[in-house]
């Protein structure tokens, strides 16, 4: 068993694999940005080490900052955890190469795995078929309008090394093949380093569903069960449950035993994820996700498994501690991503401080978090803020347990999804197994969300008082390591240690969000982000709901629409700048 492992990652699923580290004895290494210097990864870890930076790119991603690290510490493995790192080849071969250990799949597999094209090869070489698409990178729009005429429209244009979907547009007609195009190389190349994409038919009503395989060293290879992952906004996942609904135990089988094939056809070890489309009793591979999946967390709970200890083993060459027939999979287990966004404003991330936070307990309840009450989600990651679980004896108690759980979960100080959870969990549609990876946007009134959002409870005000000395524990930093120091200092806003910590002083509440204009003529920014595309000039003539320009938050494309029809006579921004909430961006009259 491994020591001592680095977690090159932030967030939920970095305190979720140093959890089970600190169960197996095996210390814990955090890494941070400027961002995080206090995060809950970073003061749950058993030592943390800065990177620098604020954005992804200067920190999170800074190769040869955590290899560094890596050596620094003496870490005798490296978890990646999803996103970031975690499907990349030349970093699990950077880690190699310092004779530390790749907790996951080998680079050569990321390769084929991570490349969507030459996964959909490799799928075909198992005799796994993929959804109708393309086996090589688009070269210009040209090709987008022969598939699209060829196959029909819809077409999916999807980032080569992506996934999660990031990257990801969705391509109606012709005339809108350039623009699409563009923002899924965009998105691409901001998210994951890589602009190629490549084609895919879009099916008009299909299921998400993917299966969770696992393989080790020795050739020995299972199926953990499938998860249906449908029910999703942006091409991004919302709910996850398994078992899949009306899918009857023949076609579990198969796609379970086709997703090994997949998984040993490329030389796949660790923990994997197959996913797949499934329409009208037929199945196709879709992609591989060389990684643990945001999800894993229901299929330990129907398992009883826990995946991340047996990533460890399995990493330090032992073999699975089970093989297919010990696999016993029992009730329903249902996952709700809880993000900063509003889903009243077509969910829109809401980046700021989390004033409040009370998280649900009680029989069947899980919570995977990577934020405590008083820390700041920012506008550069990822806006996960926990992911809530139940288990029950069936679905439709998994259901009700979820609609409990998410009434007795507050959150305060930034927009969340738990409205259009509860919304979602409570439709006929969901609960009759009725649901696509088109039902959220196409066939769900989305006014309900809306009216969730207003008919939910405020959530508990802030106590206001008179600051007084309390004691506190107070990060700080010597040649780059973090340490914590105890000091007695007012009570306001500090960071508090985890598990036993001074809890935090009153929080000041973030601006309320913009709807992105005042009905005025003037468009406001409706959140922190980056301007990264103008859709108009000064002058130009705009229509109610048109699209005036792009605005990236959250590693999302977000366009910001003219409330009012008439004339752009001012643009405050460009290209690159940063904007806040509220900041006014351009004026029509």
């Amino acid at each position: 068993m491994l020591s001592k492992v680095l977690i090159a990652n932030r967030g939920e699923i970095a305190v979720r694999v140093m959890r089970t580290c600190r169960e197996l004895g095996v210390a814990s290494i955090a890494v941070y940005s400027e961002l995080d210097r206090d995060a809950l990864h970073v003061r749950y870890a058993d030592e943390a080490h800065a990177l620098g930076g604020r954005t992804a790119a200067e920190s999170y991603l800074n190769t040869e900052r955590i290899l560094e690290i890596v050596t620094a510490t003496g870490a005798d493995g490296v978890h990646p955890g999803y996103g970031f790192f975690a499907e990349n080849a030349d970093f699990a071969r950077a880690i190699a190469e310092l004779g530390v250990v790749w907790i996951g799949p080998p680079p050569e597999a990321i390769e084929v795995m991570g490349d969507k094209i030459s996964s959909r090869k490799a799928a075909a070489a198992s005799d796994v078929a993929s959804v109708p698409g393309t086996l090589e990178p688009i070269g210009d729009v040209s090709e987008i309008v022969a598939f699209g005429e060829e196959f029909g429209w819809p077409v999916a244009i999807k980032a080569a090394y992506g996934g999660g979907g990031k990257g990801l547009k969705v391509c109606h007609d012709a005339s809108g093949a350039a623009a699409a195009f563009e923002s899924a190389a965009r998105e691409a190349e901001a998210y994951f380093g890589r602009s190629e994409a490549y084609l895919e038919r879009y099916l008009t009503g299909p299921r998400h569903i993917e299966t969770q395989v696992f393989c080790d060293m020795h050739g020995n290879a299972v199926w953990l069960g499938e998860r249906d992952c449908s029910t999703q906004r942006r091409h991004q996942k919302l709910i996850e449950e398994t078992p899949a609904a009306l899918i009857d135990d023949a076609t579990r089988v198969a796609m379970g035993e086709a997703a090994v094939k997949v998984a040993l056809g490329c030389g796949y070890v660790n923990a994997g994820t197959v996913e797949m489309l499934y329409q009208d009793g037929e199945f196709w591979f879709l992609e591989m996700n060389t990684r643990l999946q945001v999800e894993h967390c229901v299929t330990e709970a129907v398992t009883g498994l826990d995946l991340v200890a047996e990533q460890l083993r399995v990493a330090a060459g032992e073999p699975l501690s089970f093989n297919q027939d010990d696999v016993e999979r029992r009730g329903h287990a249902i996952e709700c991503r809880i993000n900063a966004e509003d889903p009243a404003k077509g969910f829109l991330p809401s980046p700021g401080t989390i004033t409040r936070l009370r998280v649900p307990t009680g029989p069947g309840v899980r919570w995977d978090g990577g934020y405590d009450e008083g820390d700041t989600i920012s506008q550069y990651y990822d806006n996960l803020i926990g992911k809530l679980v139940v288990w029950a004896p069936d679905r439709a108690a998994a259901i009700a347990r979820m609609l409990r759980a998410l009434r007795e979960l507050e959150v305060g100080g930034v927009a969340t999804t738990v409205p259009a959870h509860q919304a979602l969990l409570s439709h006929p549609d969901f609960a009759n197994g009725a649901h696509s990876t088109k039902w959220v946007e196409d066939d769900f009134d989305q006014s309900a969300f809306a009216t969730a959002v207003a008919s939910a409870p405020a959530s508990v005000p802030d106590a206001v008082g008179a600051p007084e000395l309390v004691e506190r524990t107070v990060p700080v930093e010597v040649n780059g390591k973090r340490f914590s120091v105890r000091l007695w200092l007012p009570d306001a806003p500090a960071s508090g240690g985890v598990g036993g910590g001074a809890r935090r002083g009153p929080r000041p509440r973030p601006a309320a969000i913009s709807g992105g204009g005042g009905g005025d003529g003037t468009i406001t920014a409706p959140m922190q982000g980056t301007i990264v595309k103008i859709l108009v000039a000064e002058g130009d003539t705009v229509e109610a709901g048109q699209a005036v320009l792009v605005l990236e938050a959250m590693k999302m494309e977000n366009h910001i629409n003219a409330e009012q029809a008439g004339t752009v006579r001012e643009i405050r921004v460009a290209p690159g700048d940063t904007v806040g909430t509220g900041d006014v961006l351009l004026v029509v009259e």
